[in-house]
């Protein structure tokens, strides 16, 4: 078998590469001035505060349960692929 570390390098690296152009879409956004950029700002923002919360629950959950920690890893991994997929379908769409 495999490395799990591997496989869990390799989707931060794709969430990575999500991450970065769904930055190019805000920026896009915030470029354009106006509410639509003051909503996206306020947004962002907020948006980081609940993703962190919501991964740092994943962890804990994941680890108190007795997980590996490349589980738990893949678990944090999993809540930010959710909400960077999110975003970029919800920028791409304007």
């Amino acid at each position: 078998m495999f490395n799990p570390w591997l496989a869990i390098t390799l989707k931060a690296v794709q969430l990575g590469a999500e991450a970065q152009s769904v930055i190019a879409l805000r920026m896009l956004r915030l470029a354009t001035g106006g509410r639509r950029m003051e909503a996206e700002a306020t947004r962002m923002v907020t948006e980081k505060i609940t993703a962190a919360a919501e991964v740092q629950v994943a962890a804990a959950i994941a680890t108190v349960s007795g997980r590996p920690h490349h589980v738990v890893a893949n678990k944090s991994l999993k809540v930010l692929k959710k909400r960077v997929r999110a975003n970029r379908r919800r920028l791409s769409r304007r």
